[in-house]
Order: structure tokens, then C-alpha cells, then sequence
């Protein structure tokens, strides 16, 4: 299992701008991105095999336009239980606290890619340790 792909954005609702590293804080999230803060969905996680999927359904899209902040490859998000722990790099540790989410209004990133599919696929987690993490690190399953 590993980072495939990091991303965020300044605003909620839109595709977010992949980058190769990024800092995870502590009780915040990704830091820079609209969505950190102090709730529980301050990370998202989208498997990178579901945004292929997508590829081959005919959408055109690629890392960070589903508003996913890390895709991972050897892992299938939506199976694993709410309270997993995941260790990601060398010291970031988050916390597994949603799958799935309810979306009341379609947002741009629908708009621009014909289909969103976090509601059905995206895992959300809190920080319970910081750390910079940078697209090829692993993620491993901590107890």
C-alpha cells in the first residue's frame, strides 16, 4: 500500500491541485487544504484503483479531481471499519472516521467530471500525529 497521489485546494466543492508533498498537522488535516480543521472528516481518501475505474467508464479525470486529498494504490478504503488506524510516511498516524458521505447539492467537481465518487467511495479521517508525507510513501495498518 502506498501514496499514489496528494492534493488540496483553498475552497470546498472543487478539484483540488496534486502536489508531491504535504504536511499532515495534528488535530487539523492537510494543511492548506479547505477542508482542514477541527472535525472529524479533516483528510480524504480515495484508492487510486476506483479513479482508473472511472477512466475506463469514459470520465476524464485524473488525481485530485474527485477533491480526494491522498490516493493510495492496495487498498480498497470503503471495506476498512471506522477507528482503523493508518500510518502514512515515517510519522503521520490518522484515524479512520467516515466512509462514505451524503452530498445535498452536486457540487463542481460533478459538474466538471460527470460523475463524483467520493459519496460512494471516499474514506475521511482525523490527525492524530503530524507529519510530512510525500507521494511514494507507504501506508501501513497500525493496532
Amino acid at each position: 500500500m502506498k501514496i499514489v497521489s496528494i492534493a488540496r485546494s483553498k475552497r470546498k466543492g472543487t478539484k483540488k491541485t496534486v502536489v508531491s508533498e504535504a504536511a499532515l498537522v495534528e488535530g487539523h488535516g492537510l494543511e492548506g487544504d479547505a477542508h482542514a480543521g477541527p472535525w472529524h472528516r479533516q483528510v480524504s481518501f480515495l484508492a487510486a484503483e476506483r479513479i482508473e475505474e472511472a477512466r475506463a467508464r469514459g470520465l476524464d479525470v485524473t488525481f485530485g479531481d474527485f477533491a480526494e486529498n491522498v490516493a493510495t494504490t492496495g487498498i480498497d478504503w470503503k471495506a476498512v471499519p471506522v477507528g482503523s488506524r493508518f500510518r502514512l510516511g515515517e510519522t503521520a498516524l490518522l484515524e479512520i472516521t467516515q466512509i462514505g458521505k451524503e452530498c445535498h447539492n452536486k457540487c463542481a467537481v460533478y459538474y466538471a467530471a460527470g460523475d463524483c465518487i467520493m459519496p460512494r467511495e471516499g474514506v475521511f479521517a482525523k490527525v492524530i500525529a503530524g507529519g510530512l508525507i510525500r507521494v511514494g510513501d507507504k501506508v501501513e495498518e497500525v493496532s
